[in-house]
């Protein structure tokens, strides 16, 4: 299949070149082209050829040598065993001379043990006190550490020999043997103490400028860990070859030595340095941990001088940089973790988020590779804190709110106390302010944060409790004003100043949420603004709702205390002046409203005392029985007269004269002719519309009509509607309020 195949990619190579007939002339130059190519390739495959052979022949060649070289020493070797093996057999004297060698070598072994004995109690007084030198001073220079180091490896060297000679003595001669070299083990304890408590202040020596103490630190640590090795490598062939030959050697047979690991434990006590460090610092501010986070500016400082004055000191493959970031990144990892799970306040949390950020930054900027901080710091998870601060806020706030608002009602309620007067001499009590202080303390912690997001979710809870304290006091004002109609000798006195009070509060707070709106507004882009401003908007449309909840029962006591002379209106003691009486009332409770209630919310009761008396008094007239003409018309002059002038006394009297109009122009229709009523009502229908059924019962109502005067009345009057197509004006007026009983209804009220 691959000749089949050849042809077909020849002929397609071809094709490739000879696309046109025009291409058959330039076939000489590519035949050139293609040569050329061809005598390039083969060049490079001779010169490869080439190397490759040579590179085999010097191959061989050395694997000759190496095979003559294992030849002679095993021949070699083979000799020398064979020596080994029998030495009788070319020395008569061999036995002789064996025993005394050996008698020698045990004079001299015990006279040298002997005098290391005798030695070495003055050798370890000298080191001690030298130790101790260096020891009291843990960050000084360590003049005497190789020195001291030196002389107990000796030492330790002819503790593991002797130890191990003795291993053939009685069990009486190694207790001995222990017990004199106990103070020798105490001191090696001791000194192994001293070069991990360097390894723990490695930075702080180097910091104190006595760097080289750490490379005197590094080369003992070198050196035991080839003697660890050493040690290692014995025990391993003690293990894999046969004891008769390990004997052979005396290093096997007098290594007693015991693995120091003086690297690993090192690294360990910088782990464990680093660990300690963060521990204290954080125990140091643990009831303050906003200055815990602000004063962490040392782990940087660390790294820095780590990097530039550390490593140096130490050999490459320590890689001792990379074991100090990532420990310090797993202690302040494990402090933040424990620090997030003491249920810290809110603020807290957002200044943690805060550092957080700032950390990333900062070993960005100290260009520490990121494989050296991982784990991230709580896992990645930072942004749990901010989901954690807010449900703390809603918590908190949920908690101050419903503590403040239950005090607050329970004045409320029991009235056992008048309300507090403020600086303005106005009614008031501290919810305002104190709810206030609660809420701009977590919105300039949340304005603190620099996230709009954050800003803005904190206004939307704190206009959530805003809602909900003011939906239980717009409840608490139904409730008592309930209590206050149904029972009044059972419920405690007040309400009025109460009531007054709780007014003022909903306006002082619509004015702190203002000047909250004020001051975030520009603190957070459009995409937020809007946010905080429907929120804030919201909550202040609340407060006012409830101050209007207020005022509304302040005028509904009034027209409760007035219900008897109200509903005596139009009757037959009507004509004997009982506005008198009205008026009278509502003066009374005017001068306490006037006194302790705010100004801009006096104004807006008056409007709506004066609306309240214009329904109540056209009500009664449109379920009026029948009127004494003309002095029902005198009467109500003298009512519109008296109602004047008291409102005159709250507002301006051009505003009042206002409102009474519809009252004139019902007197027009009062008074007014038979045949003339079309035109009163055409006055009054231009302005408050037809209000057919109203007009209809005023007519009736009229005792100078009798029922055929009154059907021509109201035939003339449709009449004009149709014609000039009346209707209800755009904004409705105060007639829309009016309320007309039905025939049997009005019956009922008469009788």
């Amino acid at each position: 299949m691959a000749t089949a195949v050849a042809p077909a990619s020849a002929a397609q190579a071809i094709g490739e070149y000879l696309q046109s007939p025009d291409d058959l002339a330039k076939i000489p130059a590519y035949r050139k082209k293609l040569e050329k190519e061809k005598a390039s390739i083969d060049a490079r495959l001779k010169n490869g050829v080439k190397e490759q052979l040579q590179t085999t022949r010097e191959g061989l060649r050395k694997l000759l040598n190496t095979r003559d070289n294992v030849q002679s020493i095993k021949d070699e070797m083979v000799a020398m065993e064979r020596q080994c093996m029998d030495p009788q057999n070319t020395v008569s004297t061999f036995d002789q001379i064996s025993r005394v060698s050996m008698v020698h070598r045990n004079f001299e072994s015990t006279e040298e043990m002997v005098n290391n004995l005798v030695e070495m109690a003055e050798k370890l007084e000298v080191i001690e006190r030298l130790l101790a030198q260096d020891s009291a001073n843990i960050l000084g220079p360590a003049e005497y550490l190789l020195f001291i180091h030196y002389q107990l490896n000796q030492l330790e060297v002819f503790r593991n020999h002797t130890m191990h000679k003795a291993k053939q003595a009685s069990p009486s001669s190694r207790a001995n043997l222990q017990q004199r070299f106990e103070r020798l083990n105490q001191v090696i304890a001791a000194f192994d103490d001293y070069i991990l408590m360097l390894a723990r202040n490695i930075l702080s020596i180097v910091r104190a400028g006595h760097p080289d103490v750490v490379v005197r630190l590094i080369k003992i640590a070198e050196m035991e860990g080839k003697e660890d090795e050493k040690a290692a490598v014995i025990r391993l062939v003690k293990k894999a070859a046969k004891w008769s030959a390990a004997s052979k050697f005396k290093s096997m047979q007098a290594n007693a030595r015991v693995i120091k690991h003086y690297r690993s434990k090192i690294t360990k006590a910088i782990t464990e340095s680093i660990k300690d460090k963060f521990q204290e610092a954080y125990k140091r501010d643990e009831q303050n941990p906003a200055t815990f986070l602000s004063n962490l500016g040392w782990v940087y400082q660390d790294i820095i001088r780590i990097e530039e004055d550390v490593v140096p000191c130490f050999p490459v493959d320590y890689e001792i940089y990379s074991l100090y970031v990532r420990e310090y990144h797993k202690a302040l990892n494990a402090t933040i973790k424990t620090l997030a799970a003491s249920g810290p306040e809110a603020g807290v949390l957002l200044a943690l988020f805060e550092w957080l950020k700032e950390y990333k930054a900062n070993m960005k900027e100290l260009n520490v590779p990121s494989d050296l901080l991982e784990p991230s710091l709580l896992d990645g998870k930072e942004q749990s804190l901010i989901e954690e601060y807010l449900q703390l806020i809603i918590r908190k706030l949920d908690e101050w709110s419903t503590n403040l608002l239950k005090t607050e009602i329970a004045e409320f309620t029991k009235r056992e106390e008048p309300p507090e007067i403020d600086s303005d001499g106005l009614y008031g009590t501290q919810g305002a302010v104190i709810l206030f202080q609660m809420v701009n303390q977590q919105v300039d912690l949340a304005t603190e944060s620099g996230q709009g997001a954050i800003l803005a979710r904190v206004v939307s809870e704190t206009n959530r409790v805003m809602k909900g304290i003011q939906d239980q006091w717009v409840k608490t004002v139904e409730i008592e004003f309930k209590k206050q109609i149904e029972k009044p000798d059972e419920v405690a006195g007040g309400l009025v100043e109460y009531c007054i009070a709780l007014a003022n509060d909903q306006i002082k707070s619509a004015d702190y949420a203002e000047a909250l709106l004020a001051r975030l507004e520009p603190l957070v882009s459009e995409k937020y603004r809007v946010t905080i401003t429907e929120r804030l908007n919201d909550a202040i449309d609340g407060y006012l709702d409830v101050a209007k909840k207020c005022t509304q029962t302040l005028i509904d006591m009034i027209l409760n205390d007035l219900k008897p002379a109200t509903k005596s209106l139009f009757q037959q003691v009507w004509y004997d002046g009982i506005v008198v009486q009205i008026v009278e009332t509502m003066r009374d409770y005017m001068a306490d409203y006037q006194s302790y209630l705010n100004p801009s919310l006096l104004e807006l009761l008056i409007d709506d005392l004066l609306d309240a008396f214009l329904v109540s008094y056209l009500n009664a007239l449109a379920n009026s029985p029948k009127l004494k003409m003309p002095a029902a018309t005198d009467r109500i002059r003298e009512d519109v007269g008296l109602a004047f002038a008291f409102f005159s006394t709250l507002k301006p009297a051009k505003e009042v004269e206002q409102s009474f109009e519809v009252i004139e122009m019902i007197l027009s229709l009062l008074e007014a002719s038979k045949d003339m009523v079309f035109l009163s009502f055409w006055s009054f229908a231009k302005v408050h519309g037809p209000n057919i059924n109203f007009v209809e019962g005023l007519m009736k109502a009229r005792g100078d009509l009798d029922r055929s005067a009154v059907s021509e009345v109201m035939e003339s009057v449709k009449r004009k509607v149709k014609e000039e197509g009346l209707t209800d004006p755009p904004e409705p007026t105060i007639m829309k309020k009016v309320n007309i009983q039905n025939s049997f209804s009005r019956f009922l009220r008469t009788n």
